[in-house]
């Protein structure tokens, strides 16, 4: 991967909370346009990983350098989703218009047509007055996609997109993200499923806190690899002494 490919690029990047890192000195490149998915075994970082690169992890040390003129959104965890909160499905979308419109300004007929849109893409035509509490975990997923669509961004991050939801939803939602490949858009999804994985994306950062492999998914997803970043898993002590290492 060179550099001119790359939309973000990773320098000595160490994510950590209270001086223990939850990422360990990872260097490399996300390629321009292309779907990367970020695995690796629970508590590998992954999570970090991507708040990190949407600006919201905890303490950052190293480079994160990404290209201004390149729009990012970001889609957490369904869990981090509270549903209990009252609001129509369209309110909640429209959230995703916030840099155009800021936070007092009024959503335009246009945007309401785009709204509408949106939720048409994911398979939710007709829902804009529903209460966000009224809907199943995959009609709430898809509402997050809606927003991530109105967002327009070309560097999209996805944490978990298609946990604990129907094989329908995640089938309707891979195909949108292969809308997104066809339109030169940068996916980097934190995923589970290698099978998943192996179908769908073509570059994998395997992640064990610190950078196991990365680059084309048939080279990352190999058993070596993957059983490397087991043991790095297993070794790993949560009582170790701060990290005082520097490049």
């Amino acid at each position: 991967m060179t550099a001119d490919a790359a939309v973000i690029r990773l320098h000595d990047l160490t994510v950590s909370y209270r001086g223990h890192p939850a990422v360990h000195h990872l260097t490399g490149h996300f390629r321009r346009g292309a779907l990367t998915a970020v695995v690796g075994p629970n508590g590998a970082g992954k999570s970090s990983l991507l708040m990190a690169l949407a600006g919201s992890a905890g303490d950052v040390e190293g480079r994160i350098e990404r290209d201004a003129r390149q729009r990012l959104a970001y889609l957490p965890q369904a869990s981090s989703l509270d549903r209990s909160f009252p609001v129509r499905v369209q309110e909640f979308v429209a959230m995703g218009l916030w840099a155009q419109i800021g936070n007092w300004g009024a959503v335009q007929a246009r945007q309401l047509e785009a709204i509408d849109e949106a939720l048409a893409a994911v398979g939710l035509a007709g829902f804009q007055r529903r209460w966000l509490g009224e809907l199943s975990a995959g009609q709430a997923q898809r509402v997050l996609f809606a927003r991530v669509l109105l967002q327009d961004a070309q560097v999209i991050l996805l944490d978990e997109p298609f946990n604990a939801i129907d094989a329908r939803t995640t089938a309707d939602l891979l195909a949108l993200l292969q809308r997104w490949k066809n339109e030169a858009r940068t996916v980097i999804a934190v995923l589970h499923d290698l099978e998943q994985v192996r179908a769908h994306f073509e570059e994998v950062l395997l992640l064990a806190r610190e950078r196991v492999a990365w680059g084309p998914t048939a080279e990352v997803l190999q058993a070596r690899h993957l059983f490397k970043a087991r043991q790095m898993a297993e070794a790993w002590n949560e009582a170790a002494p701060v990290c005082r290492e520097r490049a």
